[in-house]
């Protein structure tokens, strides 16, 4: 009979795999923000059309061949549909408002999306939430209206505020899907359905790859493969590290995004944006360890 793995050994793995996930979700904005600022026609479409290709051939190569990756499951299941199509409408939202915001702005807003799965679960799944829970939704929200009203609008966020908000609602419902789907279907299939739905999403992009500059092209390549080997890391450190845990570690990458931004766009914030930025993420990884 084996020894059963060292815990600690496990523990120190995910927690290993789920900051490396953080410094390649990181890089990911970051090209693409940069790529973006550089050259226009390269927008979140277009980033969204690049990212849907390449994850598709990573899955592909890493999961094909009857590894886990099941194709037909795309079209198959209504569920992995869902889950690709809603995901494809996050990532788009996402990816726009990076172009249009700034990097770590919309980080910020985006990694608003566990509060919007305990909602969402609560209404579809029937999942209970906690008194704890509802507090510390309530004190993310408040702390969402300061950061978004850092130039003194509170009540008067940006279109391309609302619509990396809309991106985070989009991730929260994903999250809940997949807690449906983790049973049922392999990892890379679930991603790759994110990945084909969002090749579908993106194809008016089409129009614009021909004009792109060569340095362009492998800026958007390197940023899809990175974010599909974070997207892949990050599933597997979850499976080593409590979920409180790994989401207090993803809960970093506002902080590494920051730097990254700070130091090669001269991205800021204003004193009651931070305030509000710091309430935010530490309540929403609240609610989810309070759950």
């Amino acid at each position: 009979m084996t020894d059963p793995p060292d815990a600690s050994l496990t523990d120190r793995r995910g927690i290993f795999l789920m900051l490396l996930s953080v410094v390649l979700f990181s890089a990911n904005t970051l090209i693409i923000r940069g790529v973006s600022s550089h050259v226009p026609a390269a927008d979140g479409w277009v980033a969204s059309l690049f990212r849907g290709v390449c994850g598709l051939a990573v899955v592909a190569a890493l999961y094909g061949s009857g590894r886990g990756f099941n194709p037909r499951r795309l079209i198959g299941s209504r569920l992995v549909m869902i889950r690709g199509v809603v995901g494809s409408i996050g990532i788009l939202a996402f990816y726009i408002s990076v172009t249009k915001l700034g990097a770590a702005r919309a980080v910020v807003l985006n990694l608003t999306y566990p509060a919007f799965a305990t909602i969402i679960a609560a209404l579809w799944l029937k999942e209970t939430i906690t008194r704890a829970a509802i507090l510390w939704m309530a004190l993310a929200f408040i702390g969402l209206l300061l950061f978004l009203g850092g130039d003194g609008h509170l009540l008067h966020p940006s279109p391309y505020d609302l619509l990396g908000l809309f991106g985070a609602v989009a991730a929260g419902w994903v999250v809940v899907v997949i807690r449906r789907l983790r049973h049922e279907e392999h990892p890379a299939t679930i991603y790759a359905s994110q990945a084909f739905y969002g090749l579908l999403a993106s194809v008016p992009a089409v129009t614009k790859v021909p004009a792109l500059p060569p340095l362009a092209w492998v800026a958007l390549i390197a940023a899809a493969v990175v974010v599909s080997f974070a997207q892949l890391l990050m599933t597997r450190a979850y499976q080593a590290l409590p979920v409180s845990r790994g989401s207090a570690m993803q809960m970093t990458l506002p902080l590494v995004t920051a730097v990254g931004g700070f130091a090669f766009f001269r991205e800021t914030f204003h004193l009651p944006e931070l305030g509000g930025a710091a309430l935010t993420l530490l309540a929403t990884w609240r609610v989810v360890a309070a759950r």
